[in-house]
């Protein structure tokens, strides 16, 4: 953008958030006067929306909200501890279910007092069989075939098939159910799109599409880049805000018609900047960013974006693999290492950013065709995103933070 040094925008990251720290509580200046009250650990609307979501009184809702934090902070201590887990999970009732390799593992879990299995398979077992599947879906995308993903919650690679019954999902099909019962095929579900979409006016506008703003990273020689979804940014194009350019992209890994993944990033023009703060379109109020820690399945999750805004949901599994269908009656393309979620999004969301807590998940890459997403914050729905670590990884960047 064109704007002198104290006029330069800041961009807020069109992110979500699960549930954010508040500042800290203020204390009276001068000696006498009585301390201002506790400032709630939680914002306020991000408690309401849990607990509709899961039908329970906030006060139930932050006591969760505190067990889960508890939960993964022991988890990562396992994992310092190089205790031999193979992946962990949220239970419907908050119990957060650590796999252990072996018995010697799980009595370390069970010390740690967290829920513990020995899975048959576990996650190792299923990325085998998942990456074999992707392999299968190189030369041609299975149409029929939504989406397929390692869910450790059923320890299976999970299927999700929309009906097609082309060629190329027939072949896949077979060799999925060739794994037994280590594959679970779910029917009945619908084809997906990535949800960039051609609307007058934008949050972020790139020739003639928009897609929402995502996150601001460092690269190695300091630079400042906009990390993104990569079909946002397929054709290299600049970015605009508001009708003013405030970055031009770079790289992407995503190519119609081709195995991709759905990464992109976006050189920031020198005047202009990402902010550290994320929109919560009103909801919440404008909440820092503080990390990039990975949420495990089942935790609370919140995205932001340009059409649907603030929208809550959960984690669900890590390691999927979709089919996108073009709407314009392009190739099909195969997407792997997304994410998936039951936060709901619509056409234009895609970029915007995910977050659970205050640590920074990912970017919208798509979801159902013909999604809406009316009725507030726990509008019922579906997406996929792009999560953030692995693509910072992939592009050796540091997030920016607070």
């Amino acid at each position: 953008m064109k704007h002198g040094r104290n006029n330069a925008r800041t961009y807020l990251v069109a992110a979500s958030i699960g549930v954010l720290l508040s500042a800290g509580a203020a204390t009276g200046a001068h000696a006498g006067t009585v301390p201002e009250p506790s400032a709630p650990a939680y914002q306020p609307e991000m408690v309401q929306a849990l607990a509709e979501s899961l039908g329970v009184s906030e006060k139930a809702a932050v006591a969760r909200l505190d067990r889960e934090a508890r939960q993964q902070d022991r988890f990562a201590e396992l994992r310092k501890d190089r205790v031999d887990t193979l992946g962990a999970f949220f239970a419907a009732d908050g119990s957060l279910v650590v796999n252990a390799a072996d018995a010697e593992a799980a009595e370390q879990v069970r010390a740690a007092g967290l829920k513990v299995r020995v899975p048959e398979r576990g996650e190792a077992a299923l990325d085998r069989i998942k990456a074999q599947l992707d392999a299968k879906a190189v030369r041609s995308a299975p149409a029929g075939v939504s989406a397929w993903s390692v869910d450790l919650a059923s320890d299976t690679v999970t299927v999700e098939v929309n009906g097609a019954s082309d060629a190329a999902t027939r072949a896949f099909l077979k060799a999925a159910k060739s794994n037994g019962d280590a594959v679970r095929v779910v029917e009945g579900r619908t084809k997906l799109e990535t949800q960039a979409v051609v609307p007058p006016g934008s949050r972020m506008t790139f020739d003639g599409y928009l897609c929402s703003v995502g996150y601001g990273a460092t690269d190695r020689s300091g630079n400042q880049v906009l990390v993104t979804a990569g079909h946002c940014v397929e054709d290299l194009p600049a970015l605009s805000y508001n009708g003013s350019r405030f970055a031009t992209a770079t790289h992407t890994r995503f190519a119609l018609g081709a195995r991709s993944v759905d990464m992109g990033i976006a050189a920031v023009d020198s005047d202009d900047s990402i902010g550290l703060d994320v929109t919560t379109y009103g909801k919440a109020g404008a909440v820092p960013v503080r990390g990039s820690k990975r949420a495990p399945s089942g935790a609370a999750l919140c995205k932001s974006g340009q059409t649907t805004g603030w929208t809550c949901g959960k984690v669900g599994s890590y390691n999927v693999s979709v089919t996108y269908t073009d709407q314009n009656g392009g190739p099909d393309t195969v997407v792997t290492g997304l994410a998936s979620s039951s936060v709901c999004t619509q056409g234009g969301d895609s970029g915007g950013a995910y977050i659970s807590g205050d640590q920074a998940q990912g970017m919208t890459s798509g979801g159902p065709s013909g999604q809406r997403c009316g009725g507030g914050v726990n509008a019922r729905g579906s997406s996929y995103f792009q999560p953030l670590d692995d693509a910072l990884a992939y592009y050796g960047l540091r997030l920016n933070t607070k």
